[in-house]
């Protein structure tokens, strides 16, 4: 709607961008419908960090009850918290993509790389969570760029939690390894 004002007309339709996301058609100080919720680019890292949640969390639970089966429970034990972490750091992605208004994909996911041997399947999980690490990085700048500090801030919380648990545990133990043997260190994780 344009009204004059001072011998010019102006529109009183305003785009409000809110900090969580939200574009607003202001009309005459009345919100009157919502235009759009979320960027493609926004939802299009969600997607590639869900799949890439979706695949460690199955990654894990293979490899946690490959820990079980031979016996290695203290393996077992934390993959298989580490596989829960994944299933929450999946929650809430699906979430944030449900707030923004994206359909959540569930039937697409990374590739599983199930190793054989104890090494194997601990250098194969740091190998993902390495990936996982620049997938979020790159992510969170597209976050800013979008002006999205919410899904930002997700997405820094999940980097946190890699980095500084899941990924920091693994290359310790594989320096384990390194340092005492596979047989010493296979016999204290039993």
């Amino acid at each position: 709607m344009k009204v004059p004002l001072c011998g010019t007309f102006i529109n009183l339709s305003l785009l409000l961008k809110a900090s969580i996301g939200y574009i607003y058609k202001i009309t005459l100080g009345n919100i009157n419908q919502k235009i759009m919720k979320g960027s493609d680019k926004v939802l299009q890292q969600l997607s590639m960090l869900l799949r890439g949640e979706l695949a460690a969390r199955d990654q894990y639970f293979t490899h946690s009850r490959i820990y079980a089966d031979l016996g290695l429970n203290k393996l077992y034990e934390r993959i298989n918290h580490e596989m829960a972490d994944e299933t929450q750091h999946a929650s809430w992605l699906i979430e944030r993509i449900l707030f923004l208004e994206g359909t959540p994909d569930l039937s697409q996911q990374d590739g599983l790389k199930i190793g054989k041997t104890v090494p194997e399947m601990l250098k194969n999980d740091l190998e993902l969570e390495y990936k996982v690490v620049g997938d979020l990085k790159g992510a969170i700048a597209v976050c800013e760029s979008e002006q999205d500090y919410q899904s930002r801030d997700i997405l820094l919380k999940i980097l946190i939690d890699t980095e500084q648990d899941h990924a920091y545990w693994l290359e310790k133990q594989l320096k384990l390894i390194d340092q005492i043997g596979l047989p010493n260190y296979l016999q204290s994780q039993a």
